[in-house]
């Protein structure tokens, strides 16, 4: 539980670790200051010492130029201004200040030969700051990593949780792992609460939709299977010729309402338990279905050409590939007019085609359009465009003045 929310305990944590940095790096300037003059005080005591008894003073005082060192007579003649002057060739340092006659100047000469650190020491000085410099900077990199890391680890957290969830196949139980209430009341919080409560949601329409279409699968199918025994038992009895075309007529629609709920409780489902890792061979759902849609021909003089290029397999749903088929089938043979064709069906290693011609020409040229459109040619092409989508299968109309060409790639 947090006591701030996921922006402040971002800002504090930056402001911790600018802090701490600060404060670290004002005690290695303060001790680098305090070593440099404990160092420098060093140096004169070692220089002082290794001339005793003669013990000379380094700073001397010049009340005019001409009683200056030699190397700094040509300098003050030139009337330098006020101020602090070094000459790293003679290792001397002058202090230029005003004496009682505005015109003259008076010279404080600090000679720090055998003090200032030799170059080499420089050198060394150098390394050691640069290693002083790294290391604090690796220390800065480490506590901004840990601090930050504490302040983002709930979002951590809750991403962790979420990826473990198997959105492909959720479970009723999957929203209890995220526990929103552990993340308080914050950012991550309010967004933990608002997945759990959608995952919630979900799931329940999955278990409603489960319960739905195994009911519904139930009931629908109960009175289609009741009705196709009554017409069985029709078919056996002495019938009129007219009495029979309407046995035909209620068992063509009895299938016909038979494949429209298999097909719209196959894309209400979410699971289908393991049935889309069959394999199953193409050519015996293309003639079932040639074969239940063959009275939408009848009385219609139209040449149905099969040719199987390839003996061709899928590996998916046999029932929604049925379903497909059937629906190109019928619309196939429900569009093609008295004296037109020939229909043809074409079976290749990945793909059926199905083509029936609009007219007689059938070499004319025209500009074709290609899509997936069912406007005009039926609600089922819509409901193959569906099907294809759910399955990972192409679907495609090609249309022109001569000729309705579907394909359906795998």
């Amino acid at each position: 539980m947090y006591r701030h929310s996921l922006r402040k305990r971002v800002a504090i944590a930056f402001a911790v670790c600018v802090a701490v940095l600060s404060v670290v790096w004002g005690f290695a300037f303060f001790s680098a200051i305090r070593l440099s003059e404990d160092r420098a005080l060093v140096n004169q005591l070692e220089y002082a010492a290794e001339n005793y008894p003669d013990v000379a003073s380094n700073i001397r005082g010049y009340d005019d130029a001409d009683s200056l060192p030699a190397s700094l007579r040509e300098w003050a003649d030139s009337n330098p201004d006020e101020g602090i002057y070094e000459f790293i060739n003679d290792e001397l340092h002058v202090a230029v200040i005003a004496a009682d006659n505005a015109q003259q100047r008076a010279f404080v000469v600090y000679d720090v030969a055998g003090i200032e650190a030799a170059s080499s020491e420089d050198w060394w000085w150098l390394l050691a700051i640069t290693g002083v410099v790294g290391s604090l900077g690796a220390l800065g990199f480490m506590l901004g990593v840990i601090v930050m890391r504490r302040a983002v680890a709930p979002v951590v957290q809750l991403a962790s949780v979420v990826a473990d969830i198997d959105l492909e196949h959720l479970s009723a139980g999957d929203h209890k792992r995220i526990e929103s209430n552990r993340f308080g009341d914050d950012e991550v919080g309010v967004l933990a609460g608002t997945i759990e409560k959608t995952l919630e949601r979900i799931s329940a329409f999955i278990a409603r939709e489960r319960y739905f279409t195994g009911s519904a699968s139930h009931e629908l199918r109960t009175p289609i299977t009741v009705i196709t025994g009554a017409l069985e038992l029709l078919e056996q009895s002495d019938l009129s010729e007219a009495d029979v075309q309407l046995v035909d007529r209620v068992r063509r629609a009895t299938l016909d309402m038979k494949t429209t709920i298999e097909m719209f409780l196959c894309l209400a489902r979410e699971t289908d338990d393991g049935l889309y890792d069959e394999q199953f061979f193409v050519m015996p759902l293309v003639s079932r279905a040639i074969d239940q849609q063959r009275y939408l021909l009848g009385g219609k003089l139209v040449d149905v050409d099969i040719d199987e290029v390839a003996k061709s397999s899928v590996h998916g749903h046999p029932q929604a590939f049925s379903i497909a088929v059937n629906n190109l089938v019928r619309n196939a043979f429900e569009h093609t007019r008295d004296g037109q064709g020939p229909i043809t069906i074409l079976v290749k290693e990945f793909e059926l085609l199905v083509t029936n011609e609009l007219s007689s020409d059938s070499d004319a040229r025209h500009t074709p359009t290609e899509g997936a459109s069912s406007q005009g040619y039926g609600l089922g092409l819509g409901i193959v465009q569906r099907l294809c989508e759910r399955n990972g299968w192409t679907f495609s109309l090609h249309v022109d003045e001569a000729r309705i060409a579907a394909r359906l790639s795998w």
